[in-house]
């Protein structure tokens, strides 16, 4: 073992502070003059790490789940009456949408209605709550024959959850719609006006530049509309919540404290462009 003489680990220590602030501003200076550089650099750490952390999170699941066994055991006479409660409701509910299925069929077949074309999804699994340059985002595990592309929607079992901002060769990273970086043109349902859902770290994103006289109520559905060819229109979002202050919050469907899976929808919208479409020219060739 090597002894450091005590003037000298205290010369150490005194330069470790200013050595780090210094890789950390190199390394932000790198970020800022080389952004698809820095991108690829964070997203090949991410391939790395991705099956390490696929390996760690196995049984952190497994201890989930045994604790969301035991609590529902522990609930389970309230659960019972609450779904028979919740079954009486469905019930009148599936007669109404029998006689609007039946009413829609008959329109569109006198419309010659032409439905859209299903669109391709696959599914990554949620392996880390790392952010990256974002605090709300998650790293899929994409395996290492994937499709995912940047732009691409992603979906849980109830709602739009966020969409793909970069990808790997085994790994993507999804920006949520909670992110303050994350900006999505929704409309409300009942009003049929158009607004812009804007992200703030927390629980509930927030409504902005609704039209004049369209205030949102509170209660209205949100679902997203196709404004930049960047979502496609009608995908649930939530319900619009009031703030005590007043202002318009939404309460999404999906439940992003939550996801173990997603699905990344290809709608083959353009909307969104990749960086490296506009990081820097193309070189034009010599003559």
């Amino acid at each position: 073992m090597i002894r450091l003489s005590i003037p000298l680990r205290q010369a150490l220590a005194r330069l470790s502070l200013p050595v780090l602030i210094a890789l950390a501003f190199g390394t932000m200076l790198l970020g800022k003059a080389d952004a698809v550089l820095a991108e690829r650099a964070r997203m090949a750490l991410a391939d790395l790490l991705t099956p390490i952390w696929g390996a760690l999170q196995q049984p952190v699941a497994v201890m989930r789940d045994t604790v969301q066994e035991a609590e529902s055991l522990l609930n389970l006479r309230s659960e019972n009456l609450r779904l028979r409660e919740e079954n009486e409701r469905l019930r009148r509910w599936q007669a109404a949408a029998l006689a609007l299925e039946a009413e829609n069929a008959m329109l569109q077949r006198q419309l010659a209605f032409v439905p859209d074309a299903a669109p391709v999804f696959q599914t990554a699994r949620v392996v880390a709550d790392g952010g990256g340059i974002y605090a709300r985002a998650v790293l899929l595990a994409a395996g290492p024959n994937h499709s995912v592309r940047k732009g691409q929607i992603a979906l849980d079992e109830r709602g739009l959850a966020g969409r793909v901002t970069e990808v790997g060769s085994r790994s993507a990273r999804v920006l949520l719609a909670t992110d303050m970086n994350s900006r999505i043109p929704v409309t409300l349902e009942g009003s049929r006006a158009r607004a812009i859902m804007v992200g703030t770290n927390g629980a509930r994103p927030r409504l902005q530049h609704w039209p004049e006289g369209s205030m949102p109520q509170d209660g209205d559905r949100v679902v997203t509309s196709a404004e930049a060819a960047a979502f496609p229109a009608g995908l649930p979002v939530g319900i619009v919540r009031r703030t005590e202050g007043g202002a318009p919050e939404v309460e999404l469907f999906s439940r992003l404290d939550r996801l173990d899976v997603l699905r990344l929808f290809d709608y083959g919208l353009g909307g969104i462009l990749p960086p490296e479409a506009v990081a820097r020219p193309e070189p034009r060739p010599r003559r």
